[in-house]
């Protein structure tokens, strides 16, 4: 009986022994894993050119993956077979991916994006059906960031899934206007007023060239295009000002801008 009991001890003593030595592999594995995996990150953000975007997805997979390692140590050490895991998980394999055929699409877009390049953190894209600024590239997720300060998540799948149009991939941006006059004011006058306009202002790049020129004599107005390039980020602001400024000249200048608006005649018959 004494000799029964003492084994039943010595066993339990063995596996508690096993059981604490799983468990003290598993917090240091995983302390190493986060440790080892920002050093990585920290030491190819010291190289130039490498991409914010592929660092972030770099540290996503590489901690993922030393917690895998961290995890079969740890079943080892409980004695399970890791060979017998191995296997269970290939016949698995099949169910798992059908299970998570999006989440799996939505890795391999991410790998996609990260290959290909579309966008970089901190440009500001349309894509997935939605507009912002590039926060983080995850490995099945994408955040990002409108202009008013609100936090999207959209599936890496819907975004290399359809048209992808990113607004900071150029250093420079044209500046597209239409303006339109009435039909009794001067074409020549306007035309010298709006060139004027553009040439003040510093911000545009007057090497690549100014256009100012009548697109089409439409139904109540004649219209002019208005075309000049600036750097990316002036690109909104010199919008913005030169719109104000056309019409504070052209009001300046005694120049129309028409409007629609409809005249009603009433007539009045007698009985």
């Amino acid at each position: 009986m004494e000799e029964s009991v003492q084994a039943v001890s010595d066993m339990v003593g063995l596996y508690a022994l096993n059981i604490a030595t799983a468990i003290v592999i598993f917090v240091i594995g995983k302390f190493l894993a986060r440790k080892l995996t920002d050093f990585l990150v920290k030491m190819m953000n010291k190289k130039k050119n490498v991409d914010e975007t592929l660092l972030s997805f770099l540290d996503d997979i590489v901690y993922y993956v030393l917690m895998v390692v961290v995890i079969l140590t740890s079943l080892k050490q409980l004695g399970i077979d890791t060979t017998s895991f191995f296997a269970i998980l290939g016949a698995a394999g099949l169910a798992i991916g059908l299970a998570l055929k999006d989440s799996l699409g939505n890795f391999a877009s991410g790998v996609m994006i990260i290959f290909f390049k579309p966008f970089k953190v901190g440009d500001f894209v349309e894509a997935g059906g939605t507009a912002g600024t590039i926060v983080e590239v995850g490995i099945f997720n994408t955040e990002l960031k409108t202009p008013d300060n609100q936090k999207i998540i959209v599936p890496n799948g819907a975004i290399t899934g359809g048209n992808i149009k990113n607004v900071n991939a150029h250093d420079t941006r044209r500046v597209d206007l239409l303006v339109g006059i009435g039909y009794d004011d001067d074409i020549k006058k306007a035309k010298e007023t709006l060139t004027k306009i553009v040439e003040a202002d510093e911000r545009v790049l007057q090497d690549k060239g100014v256009t100012v020129a009548v697109s089409e004599l439409a139904d109540s107005s004649v219209n002019f295009v208005v075309r000049a390039w600036v750097n990316t980020p002036d690109y909104w602001a010199v919008k913005f000002d030169l719109t104000e400024n056309v019409k504070l000249t052209f009001d300046k200048e005694g120049i129309s801008i028409p409007y629609p608006q409809t005249d009603v005649h009433v007539f009045k018959h007698k009985n």
